[in-house]
């Protein structure tokens, strides 16, 4: 019977895959590139197939062996875990996680709810990553990422979740807008949303992908839409006058309107707010204790998330925020059926 492979082996696999160089793969593992090679070579021997094809000047990573490397990932990660719950008995949370947060939800939430956290929980520690969700779950299921925080709805198929709360959208438009102005404790109509053209986030934001039910409700599709990169390009255009846009309360909460010069109106009760939440791996051997992070996450927003509160304030011209330089890329998107400009940052 031929030897099982162990963790070794698979710490090598994946870091070859990852450095595809067996020098780099080796210094990742603080190994020799000798020793390296020959744990490959064993991992091979007792697959029975080869996980990778070598040249003089490169490595390419077979079908094969691409097929193990996710999987490699998790077992890796499974027994990582295990070694933290052998570390964590009698001092439950505690260890490190890796988190994953949106960038719609981490500057306006982790600030606060990390120095809370810490206070709580002084034995746990948080590494963050922040990307859009569709990356953030990929890591996650590669075993790269051990939970995220991220907005609902969205399709997660097999994970595990945990609402904490919920978080309304509003509709923010420039005080320029003369017909939107001393109104703003009502829900806007239909009718005003369809009368501006909007300025959301790229499609691969889950911004986007919330307000368009919103929209197309409105059936706002015969006006130009805008994505952009960033949630404080939005703003900064919608000040200008250059449209509207759709944010949630953490963001307004948070300071993103801060010395901008906009209006903010509520939006119909029906389907306007996203929920923020957690998500795991099913069967994760620390799913107990992100349980219990939720609870705590979840109460925590009880005694600290607000919604946006209107306030009736005199529309007298303010000193505008600066414009982020931008330059606009078109292309062709399904926006609620609208022609869409990407607003890039420039970089120069």
């Amino acid at each position: 019977m031929k030897p099982l492979p162990n963790l070794r082996h698979l710490r090598y696999l994946v870091a070859l895959h990852d450095q595809l160089s067996f020098n780099r793969a080796a210094e990742a593992c603080f190994v020799t590139q000798s020793t390296l090679s020959a744990g490959i070579r064993e991992l091979e021997n007792a697959l029975g197939i080869a996980v990778a094809e070598r040249s003089r000047h490169s490595v390419v990573i077979t079908p094969a062996g691409r097929s193990l490397v996710g999987r490699a990932r998790l077992l890796l990660q499974d027994a990582e875990s295990l070694m933290a719950m052998a570390q964590e008995e009698g001092k439950p949370m505690s260890g490190t996680i890796e988190l994953g947060v949106l960038p719609t939800i981490g500057p306006f939430l982790l600030p606060r709810l990390i120095r809370d956290l810490r206070q709580r929980f002084p034995h746990l520690r948080l590494r963050l990553r922040e990307d859009k969700t569709r990356d953030l779950l990929d890591r996650l299921t590669e075993g790269r990422l051990d939970l995220v925080l991220m907005a609902f709805p969205y399709e997660t198929g097999k994970l595990d979740t945990y609402p904490l709360f919920e978080d309304a959208y509003r509709y923010v438009c420039a005080t320029s807008l003369a017909p939107l102005q001393g109104t703003y404790a009502v829900p806007i109509p239909d009718r005003d949303i369809q009368s501006q053209d909007m300025l959301l986030l790229e499609p691969d934001h889950c911004l986007h992908r919330h307000a368009l039910p919103i929209l197309q409700r409105a059936a706002q599709s015969d006006h130009a839409c805008f994505a952009s990169t960033s949630l404080h390009t939005l703003v900064a255009m919608v000040s200008e006058g250059m449209g509207a846009t759709l944010l949630p309360d953490l963001a307004i909460n948070g300071g993103i309107l801060q010395s901008a010069d906009v209006l903010v109106r509520p939006l119909r009760q029906d389907a306007n707010a996203r929920t923020i939440g957690l998500c795991w791996r099913k069967g994760s051997p620390r799913a107990e204790m992100f349980q219990s992070l939720g609870q705590f996450m979840r109460e925590w927003a009880v005694q600290h998330i607000r919604p946006w509160a209107p306030v009736e304030r005199d529309n007298v011209p303010r000193e505008r925020p600066h414009l982020i330089q931008a330059r606009a890329v078109a292309h062709e998107t399904d926006c609620a059926g609208s022609r869409c400009v990407v607003a890039r940052e420039d970089p120069r």
